[in-house]
Formats: structure tokens, sequence, C-alpha cells
């Protein structure tokens, strides 16, 4: 029967990777930071209200593009129908969010952030906002571009559609 290695210490670790370079382990790991300090302001404020990351991308959504109908929604944050459902209730039952039934298809349910939905989306995106500026600020004026290429490059090809049907492309 073979040992089984354990690895002990960073050196071990590092010994086990790919030889090469074919990791991107610094880009990764400045992923990882990067992302931590974005949520992190936003992740307190959405605890005081007893809410999570799930609320924070459906205020996103439904504040980007008012009247979005939840399939869209589902489809975008590739959740299920029942864990949607759960967050949308306490958005809704809290006064963050409201549903409305379509015009032409009444079994279409479109999202609308009320006015305390928009003032609390604004404060979630303050401080993420003021984060991204100041990163940006201190890039070269091409380098926007760049950066967004960058970000569409990491989503899958086939949901390309779907960030230039929220014109978060536009320019690129």
């Amino acid at each position: 029967m073979a040992a089984l290695q354990k690895n002990v210490n960073k050196a071990d670790i590092i010994s086990d990777l790919p030889v090469g370079g074919s990791l991107p382990l610094d880009i990764m790991g400045l992923f990882f930071f990067a992302y931590r300090d974005f949520t992190g302001d936003a992740d307190a404020l959405l605890d005081r209200q007893g809410f999570g990351r799930a609320h924070h991308r459906v205020l996103y959504f439904v504040n980007l593009r008012p009247g979005m109908p939840v399939a869209d929604l589902l489809d975008i944050l590739k959740i299920t129908k029942q864990s949607l459902a759960r967050v949308l209730r306490q958005l809704i039952d809290n006064g963050y969010v409201e549903q409305k039934t379509g015009q032409s298809d009444r079994r279409q349910r479109l999202l609308y952030a009320t006015d305390k939905g928009r003032q609390f989306f604004s404060a979630l995106s303050a401080t993420q906002a003021s984060r991204i500026n100041a990163a940006m600020a201190s890039l070269p004026p091409e380098s926007r571009r760049v950066v967004n290429r960058f970000l569409v490059g990491m989503v899958e090809p086939g949901d390309r559609a779907v960030l230039d049907r929220l014109n978060l492309t536009a320019g690129l």
C-alpha cells in the first residue's frame, strides 16, 4: 500500500503545482483580494438588513433594468426558482422590490425597485463604485477599455449576449 503524501508547508504545496507557469497564481490571488475587498463593505450593509449577496445581485439587476421579468433574472443569476423565490420574497416583504404583472402577458412577473430599494442599492454601490473609480484613476486613460475587455473575456462565451442586452459592453 502506497503512503499518502501530505503537504505540510508552503514549499511542499508549491512543488506540487504544474511547472512552466501554467497557473496564473498571481492573477488568481489578486482576484481573491480584490473580490474580498470589493464585497466587504456591501456585505456589512447587507448583513445589517439580514440579507446576503444574493439579495445584492437581485437589487443590482432590478435597479439596472426596471421591469425585468423574473425569467430573465433567473437566466442571468443561474439559480433555481426556489432560491430566487426566497430572496425575492424577503426583498418584497421588506419593501425593497415590487412585482407587477406584465401588460401584454399576464403570466409575466416584472420586477421594480421601490424608492427604498433604489436608496439601499445606491448605498451598497457607493463604496464599490468608489473603489473601482479609484483603481481606474490610477491607470492610463485607455486602460478602462482593456480592463472591460479582460472582464468580458472572463465571462462564458454563451453569456456574452446577456452582457450586450444589459448594455455592459458598450464601447468595447
